[in-house]
């Protein structure tokens, strides 16, 4: 999904079994032959691996392949610079993509470089890759800069809603679980709703009243997917700090999905990583229309393939929901005001930057 995400057509796949990746190639001598000898039967002019490579395979890899490779890392990157629409999220894409190259630098330039060692052998290969460490180390320090700026921009909203006693709902989940099209459905923000991973890159908030009168700011967030990069997060470290300040969050699961449980530990261990696992949460099961089929909603839990598998929920609070066809939010904004609480400070009017969108 990620591949044809990123524009490619997919014209075969390999799997290997081993107990440790290869340190020179990844994958093993038996594999590579076989690699290359199904470039004749489907021609392919790139190589995906659903890993990350060192810069010492990834090249060892393409002079022997004849063909691009590149790794999930410069998978994902690639995809979130596709996504990618407000200054924000284009500054983080960047730095992501700098630090990502730094290392793999070395190899750009070979056609340039002389053979041998010792004196005369500093030759302009080896120049300009110097000068591009020096450009790209400082444009990654500028980018920081920036990103600084954005988050020093980010704690002052903070600091302002927290002094409104405004509560913040942050919606998150696993790519494709329809965060996007329950927080339309929620506050009408028109978000745009693609099948695809990240779809929705930057965080977008709406203000919402619930039935009660209680007002509070929803964020819409990024999907998270399996061995999500550390690089990634690191990137990502000031729009994922809104996660930090929200009063809660609603988890958002595929009931549909055949790996929904997986899916759901990853969201869970990405959430442990950013030190998230304590947050109050609502785990909100999704997609009920598709997964309901005839049958009543309670009888739906013991059908469902989630449910197959034993998985511990950081919360008791369960809500059975279909974004789009409304089924359940009524139920859900309950529960969310429940977690609240009432507060009449929280029905005040708010002032208008806590209705745009950043």
């Amino acid at each position: 999904m990620l591949a044809e995400t990123a524009g490619a057509t997919v014209v075969g796949t390999l799997i290997q079994k081993l107990q440790a990746p290869s340190s020179t190639h990844y994958i093993g001598k038996g594999k590579i032959t076989e690699l290359v000898s199904l470039k004749k039967e489907s021609p392919y002019d790139t190589v995906i691996f659903d890993d990350e490579l060192s810069p010492r395979q990834q090249r060892n890899l393409e002079e022997i392949l004849q063909a691009k490779v590149i790794d999930r890392t410069a998978l994902i990157l690639d995809i979130f610079a596709r996504q990618a629409r407000t200054r924000e999220g284009r500054l983080q894409v960047e730095l992501a993509q700098h630090q990502y190259l730094l290392p793999r630098l070395i190899g750009q330039w070979t056609h340039l470089e002389r053979l041998g060692g010792g004196i005369g052998t500093r030759g302009p290969g080896e120049s300009q890759l110097e000068t591009d460490r020096r450009l790209i180390n400082r444009r990654i320090n500028r980018l920081q800069h920036e990103i600084q700026d954005v988050r020093r921009h980010r704690a002052l909203y903070r600091r302002r809603r927290k002094e409104l006693a405004v509560p913040i709902v942050a919606i998150v989940g696993y790519a494709n679980a329809g965060k996007s099209t329950l927080f339309n459905s929620l506050s009408r923000a028109g978000v745009v709703v693609e099948d695809t991973p990240f779809s929705t890159l930057d965080p977008v908030t709406r203000r919402l009243s619930l039935p009660d009168g209680q007002r509070l700011l929803m964020t819409d967030t990024v999907g998270f997917i399996q061995k999500l990069p550390p690089s990634i997060i690191a990137a990502f470290r000031a729009t994922l700090e809104e996660l930090s300040d929200s009063d809660l969050l609603l988890h958002i699961v595929d009931i549909t999905h055949n790996r929904a449980a997986n899916q759901c530990r990853t969201v869970e261990e990405i959430l442990a990583k950013l030190h998230l696992q304590d947050k109050p949460r609502i785990t909100v099961f999704n997609k009920l229309d598709l997964a309901l089929d005839g049958e009543q909603e309670l009888e739906i839990l013991t059908k469902v393939p989630f449910f197959e598998e034993e998985i511990a929920l950081p919360d008791a609070n369960i809500a059975l929901i279909s974004a789009i066809k409304g089924w359940g939010i009524g139920g859900l904004l309950g529960k969310i005001a429940a977690h609240i609480g009432h507060d009449p400070s929280r029905l005040t009017s708010s002032p208008p930057f806590m209705i745009a969108s950043h």
